[in-house]
């Protein structure tokens, strides 16, 4: 008799599986990681490799002790490296990097039975964790082009902390401090064209985030531009709160979950003492992401009407 096979959804066979979804993520990442490049230098290159190889180190690791099938090869490990990389400023200690890959992928991946079960974006709340130990040293950013001058970082401070004076020229190409990866909009732009246009991504989604700050920061005598082009909102709506794992299965859900972390980010960016706001918002709706799926918005297959067939 043969062995019966239980695996996470979806339980739909098609010829895109997660290693070409994932290798399409990462050639759209690309363009923000030459940005960050450009911007701060062989530090960012090395951040982000450090990440990577960490990722996948450490997936293949865990796997190997236990004794689980290997999962390197479906590149997720790598997208992880490289989100966790882009959320991280360029001077961070590399310790730090690879203690953030520890957590993003031990911690909260595997722990969880891996990709498709992990129950929030392992690169945001390793993020938030270093954060939260590593204060000072996650808030060291490096100013653009400050390499050249043989600089590696420089106490500065991002846009977030003066949003009505920053050049909103600036924050769309990116010449502005900040995370690795989050700085460019044109850049993470370029790569949101590319995912819609390969349909990994529903586009509604990340307009759904990115509006609904643009919104509410205008209704509450903000600057909208520069809120939607400043910190981690372009990362977090195009490349985190479209994860396939931790956030709803269907279209309304997933447009409640983007209405949620627009409106939280919002909350924490105004109101709150700390300037960005993204990376909570979006650990907070990936928390409610089964509360959300309780919300009847298809009709499941074979259901009867009342006083009718199926």
């Amino acid at each position: 008799m043969n062995k019966l096979l239980v695996s996470p959804s979806p339980h739909f066979f098609t010829r895109t599986d997660t290693s070409a979804i994932m290798f399409d993520v990462i050639l759209a990442l690309f363009p923000a990681l030459i940005a960050g490049i450009v911007f701060f230098g062989p530090r960012a290159l090395i951040v982000t490799l450090v990440c990577v190889v960490s990722c996948v180190a450490f997936e293949w690791l865990v796997r190997k002790i236990m004794k689980r099938s290997n999962t390197i090869g479906d590149y997720s490990a790598i997208v992880t490296g490289v989100l966790l990389a882009f959320n991280l400023p360029p001077a961070i200690p590399i310790w730090m990097a690879v203690l953030g890959s520890f957590f993003a992928i031990i911690i909260v991946k595997q722990l969880f039975g891996g990709i498709g079960q992990n129950f929030a974006n392992p690169a945001i709340t390793a993020r938030i964790i270093l954060l939260a130990s590593f204060g000072t040293q996650m808030t060291t950013w490096s100013k653009p082009f400050g390499y050249q001058g043989g600089v590696d970082a420089v106490a500065s401070a991002t846009p977030l902390a003066d949003l009505y004076w920053a050049n909103p020229w600036d924050l769309f190409i990116g010449n502005v401090s900040g995370c690795i990866g989050e700085v460019s909009a044109l850049a993470l732009l370029l790569g949101g064209i590319y995912l819609s246009f390969r349909k990994v991504i529903n586009p509604l989604v990340p307009l759904t985030f990115i509006g609904t700050v643009f919104v509410f920061t205008w209704m509450l005598g903000e600057n909208p531009v520069n809120h939607i082009l400043a910190g981690g909102l372009m990362l977090g709506a195009i490349f985190m709160a479209t994860d396939y794992a931790t956030t709803p299965p269907v279209l309304g859900g997933k447009l409640i979950f983007a209405l949620g972390c627009g409106i939280i980010t919002t909350l924490i960016r105004v109101f709150g003492n700390y300037p960005e706001g993204v990376s909570f918002a979006i650990l907070l709706m990936n928390l409610l992401t089964p509360l959300i799926d309780r919300i009847p918005m298809v009709n499941p297959l074979g259901k009867r009407k009342k006083g009718g067939a199926a």
